[in-house]
Parts: C-alpha cells; sequence; structure tokens
C-alpha cells in the first residue's frame, strides 16, 4: 500500500491537490484538498447589488461571463426585473461564445496531453499524418509538408533542452497508446487551437466590450443597438459576430470532434474507469422563451439519482431543504457546529485557521483537510459538469442531445454505459460543445430577425432605482458554467448587500467528504483508477482532468495568518 502525492494539480485554474492511497495497483482511497482560503463572499457585503456582478465576474480569470450572468440574475429575482428578448438573447450568445473557447482550451490545452504523447510526434510519419487527417475530416490544414513543418518546431523545442509549453509532461509512459502520427495530428491542433480561441471571445468584446470580464447590466445588456450607429451594435458588428460563430462551428465540427472520435478509439478501456458519483444535477440554462420558463432551457434542469435515466428530479434553488453546505472537513466554522448544514441564503464564511503550513507530509483526513465547502442536493453527493448536462437532457427527451450521443457511442461502438466513466466525461463535453455551436447560429438568427422587426430595446429600467426596491429582499440566479452548475445567492437589506453566496461547480465536484463520509465527485470518481506507475501518475490527471478543475472561484486568498494580502478601496 502506498499513498501518493500530486501537488499541485497542474493544467487547471486554480491550486488543487490529490492524495490518493494505492492498493494493488488500484486506488482504494482519495482526499481532494483545495489549498487557497475562500472569502469572496465577504468583499461583497455591504455593496451595492447592481455593483455584484463586477466583483463575482473576477472570481476567476476563466469563467468569468458566467459568473456576472448569475449575479444579475440574482439580484433580478430579488427585485422582480425582467429582461427584454434582445438581451436575453445575446445574454446566449455570449454564453455559448465562452463555452465553445473554454471547452477547446480545456480539450487541447489542459487535458489531451494526459492521452497525447508529445514527444512521440518526433518519430511521426507526416506523410501517414495527412492520409489520417483527411481520412476523419475536410479542415484544409491536412498536406504532409504541413505536419512535417509542425514536426520541426517541436524538434527544436527538444533539440534546445527547453520542451517550452510541453515540458514536465509524463512523455514515454506505458499508459500512451497512440501512435506517432496521430500524437503529431493532436500536437499540430494544439497550436492551431491557440490561434483560433483568441477569435471566438471577440463576440464578448462585441457584446460586453472587452474579453476577459465583460461588462453586464442589471435588466440587460450593456450595449445598443442600432443598424446605422457607428458606436452602436450596428451591421458591420452583426456580421462580424456571424463570421466568429461560423469559424466556431467549422473548428468544432472539422477539428475538435474528429479529434476527439479519433483519440477516444484508442483509450476504449477508460470507458470503465473513472465513473464515480451516480447523481447529477445540472440548474440548465439557455433559454428560448425567458429564463423564467426553465422548461424552454436549451440544457434542461433537473436531477438524476442513482443514474436512474428514467426519472428526472425537479430544482428549485430557493428550497431551503433542497441545497446545503457542509464543513465537516473543510477549514471553516459555523455557529451551528460542524455538523450544521446551511442553505446558501443563511451561508456564513467565517474562517477557522487551523489548516496545515507547509512543508507537511499528508493532509489531517479525520479532520479538516481543505478550504472548499461540501455542498449536497436533499443529502447526496452531486456531479456536475457537462456529462450532467447531457444526462439530464438525455432524460429529459431532448431529441438533439439524444441525437449527439448515439452518433458519438455507435462511431465508437460502445454502450451508453459508457458515459459514466472518465471517457465518457471527455467526450461529453466535446459533444455539448458540437451543441453549443449550433446553438450559437440559431441565438444569432433571432436576434437578427427580432431587429429587423423593429425591436431594437437591450435594457429595462423598471425597479432600477433603490427607491423602488423592497427593505429585504432574496434573490438567486442559476446557470451552467462550462465546469458545471453555478449559483449565486443574495440577501438584500435597506438597499445593500447583507448576505452574499456562490456555490461554484467545483465546490460541487472537489470538495471533501461530508459530516457522513460521502466523498464528492473527485474522490469518488478516483477510487477503482489503475495506477501504472506510482511515481509517475498520469491515471490521477487523467480523471480530475476530466472534470476540467477550475478553483479559483471554490477558494480565495488570504495569507497563512488569515489576514488579507491586500485591500482596494473604492471610491
Amino acid at each position: 500500500m502506498a499513498r501518493i502525492v500530486v501537488d499541485p494539480i497542474t493544467r487547471i485554474e486554480g491550486h488543487l491537490r490529490i492524495e490518493a492511497v494505492v492498493e494493488n495497483g488500484k486506488i482504494s482511497e482519495a482526499y481532494s484538498s483545495g489549498t487557497m482560503i475562500r472569502g469572496f463572499e465577504k468583499i461583497l457585503k455591504g455593496r451595492d447589488p447592481r455593483d455584484a456582478w463586477a466583483f463575482t465576474e473576477r472570481a476567476c480569470g476563466v469563467c468569468t461571463t458566467v459568473h456576472a450572468l448569475a449575479s444579475v440574475r440574482t439580484v433580478e429575482d430579488a427585485l422582480k426585473i425582467s429582461v427584454p428578448k434582445n438581451a436575453e438573447l445575446i445574454r446566449n450568445l455570449m454564453f455559448c461564445a465562452q463555452y465553445c473557447q473554454d471547452h477547446v482550451v480545456h480539450f487541447y490545452h489542459l487535458h489531451a496531453l494526459d492521452w497525447v504523447d508529445v514527444v512521440s510526434a518526433l518519430s511521426a510519419d507526416p506523410k501517414e499524418t495527412s492520409r489520417i487527417a483527411r481520412s476523419i475530416s475536410k479542415w484544409p490544414k491536412t498536406s504532409p509538408g504541413y505536419f512535417s513543418d509542425i514536426q520541426q518546431r517541436v524538434k527544436t523545442f527538444v533539440e534546445s533542452g527547453q520542451l517550452g509549453i510541453f515540458a514536465n509532461g509524463y512523455w514515454g509512459h506505458s499508459a500512451y497508446k497512440l501512435p506517432a502520427e496521430i500524437n503529431l495530428l493532436a500536437v499540430a491542433h494544439y497550436l492551431e487551437a491557440l490561434e483560433w480561441q483568441k477569435e471566438i471571445v471577440k463576440i464578448h468584446a462585441i457584446f460586453g466590450g472587452k474579453n476577459p470580464h465583460p461588462n453586464y447590466l442589471v435588466g440587460g445588456v450593456p450595449c445598443s443597438i442600432n443598424l446605422e450607429e457607428v458606436n452602436a451594435i450596428n451591421s458591420e458588428r452583426l456580421n462580424h459576430v456571424l463570421k466568429l460563430i461560423k469559424d466556431a462551428m467549422a473548428f468544432v465540427e472539422q477539428v475538435y470532434i474528429p479529434d476527439l472520435m479519433a483519440i477516444a478509439g484508442y483509450y476504449k478501456d477508460w470507458a470503465a474507469v473513472g465513473g464515480g458519483l451516480e447523481n447529477y444535477l445540472s440548474y440548465g440554462d439557455l433559454p428560448t422563451q425567458g429564463y423564467n420558463q426553465p422548461d424552454s432551457f436549451k440544457f434542461p434542469r433537473g436531477a438524476i439519482l442513482n443514474r436512474n435515466l428514467n426519472e428526472v428530479h425537479d430544482v428549485n434553488g430557493k428550497d431551503s431543504e433542497e441545497i446545503k453546505e457542509y464543513i465537516a472537513h473543510s477549514w471553516y466554522k459555523y455557529a451551528g457546529g460542524d455538523k450544521t448544514g446551511l442553505h446558501p441564503w443563511d451561508g456564513e464564511t467565517e474562517f477557522n485557521h487551523t489548516g496545515p503550513k507547509p512543508p507537511y507530509d499528508f493532509l489531517d483526513i479525520d479532520g479538516k483537510y481543505s478550504w472548499i465547502k461540501t455542498p449536497r442536493w436533499r443529502g447526496n453527493p452531486m456531479e456536475v459538469g457537462p456529462l450532467a448536462r447531457l444526462l439530464v437532457g438525455y432524460a429529459s427527451g431532448s431529441d438533439e442531445v439524444k441525437d449527439v450521443i448515439h452518433e458519438a457511442i455507435h462511431a465508437l461502438q460502445v454502450p451508453v454505459t459508457a458515459l459514466f466513466s472518465t471517457l465518457g466525461r471527455t467526450a461529453a463535453r466535446g459533444l455539448e460543445t458540437r451543441l453549443v455551436a449550433r446553438w450559437m447560429k440559431g441565438f444569432y438568427d433571432d436576434l437578427l430577425a427580432n431587429i429587423k422587426n423593429g425591436d431594437t430595446r437591450t435594457f429595462n429600467d423598471e425597479r432600477w432605482e433603490p427607491d423602488t426596491w423592497p427593505k429585504t429582499a432574496e434573490g438567486v440566479g442559476l446557470t451552467e458554467a462550462p465546469r458545471g452548475a453555478l449559483a449565486h445567492w443574495i440577501r438584500i437589506k435597506d438597499k445593500v448587500i447583507d448576505n452574499y453566496q456562490l456555490v461554484v461547480p467545483s465546490t460541487w465536484n472537489a470538495s471533501p467528504k461530508d459530516h457522513n463520509g460521502k466523498r464528492s465527485a473527485y474522490e469518488e470518481s478516483l477510487v477503482g483508477t489503475p495506477v501504472a506507475n506510482e511515481d509517475a501518475p498520469i491515471e490521477i490527471l487523467r480523471t480530475v482532468h476530466s472534470f476540467d478543475p477550475c478553483i479559483a472561484c471554490a477558494v480565495h486568498l488570504y495569507d497563512p495568518d488569515g489576514k488579507n494580502i491586500h485591500q482596494i478601496t473604492v471610491r
């Protein structure tokens, strides 16, 4: 028996430590620890609710727009503010743009290197790589000369002794299975994706002024529509958005999906590894008839228990008995004690500064071992993310979701149950990107049609002024970040924020055990994972990366003594 530590987990956003007990070549127990201290809710107390989006959006440099979306929705819910149709469509477009960019970046730049041996690409035959590329896609960059040039670039990295962006990998590991030619194909598209991803986010700059951290607005969106006005969303800018959408659809269909399927074909054994929890949660998003009608969402809302795809449970973020956070193994304290569960409206963020100070060998897994709280849905640990969204969509009867799933499992010749795995989780992210790219074009068409019908409204100023607000109000904003279910809860009192809580995707997935000893998603998914080499546990990275960890919004930074590192005064 051996206890191994991977700290930090790299190729993620934020700080994560994984400890695992390996017995007879498999993980028998695992512990997930967020190693930065959370405290974001304290920043917001006493501020104007209409400004909350600008702070919460900066909880992360990756999931920026969805935090702003959850924030404006929670204020709109509390104050009963509706938004115009154009604003809903523009929010949907920004949502979809982030998904396309984020999922492509995750696949190529964060996760693919768990499956792709970059150094192996040096021995590839560029002509054979060209033949393979042409057999699986219509993408134009497929000539032998193109792949030969890519190979030479990688060779230059290696010969210089500095692998640059490819440094510190487990190259040559026995767990890598791809032929050298497919490794070269993946490396080429890794580099192409770096260039493409900076284009799609221009949609955020067009509608939100910038990226990252585009602007949002309670009651709508912060841009005006006038097809003839230089300083508004005009014909030229809308045409540019259309081009970016078409380019995204092409890249997803002709590069991402073919590569995903080609790589997955060599790792079908991972369709039986990393399944983890049997419960899935999705708040849903992409409204087609308004945010207050979740039945119209492209991503349905609901929960699945025990992998029963014949029943989808209703989800209500306002039910005080439905979602609660626990801290039995988290470095926080509740007034009611460690076994207390609090609904976010009543949430507390008080530090219990007993975390270990480096250097130390192992976490105190019998006590508190993470700066991430532990949320539960009706007492159940839940997996959130692309797999959860597709499963809820599948179980809810979405024909679009069913079609992409059936097409993929038919091509790979695996059963539907293969989705409950590390490979299934990775495939689900690609399949939903395919859906989102198509939906983005539909939202664009709807926006254009609405404008042509004479509707250019993007903002509703009803109840905007604090004098119109009730003395107290509560609201919740539900959405789906690329990594899963994201919600903000607000309590407003005397026109300012009295309490604000975020429960983010990695809070659900990366959290430590609860007071009953139940594991959360990362920990449960690692149990049973094979480890060929304890000194190079690439298998841990494969399963953890399949969730696309993003820890920054689950935790935040104080110094070891619990003091603020820096404070900004806004005048």
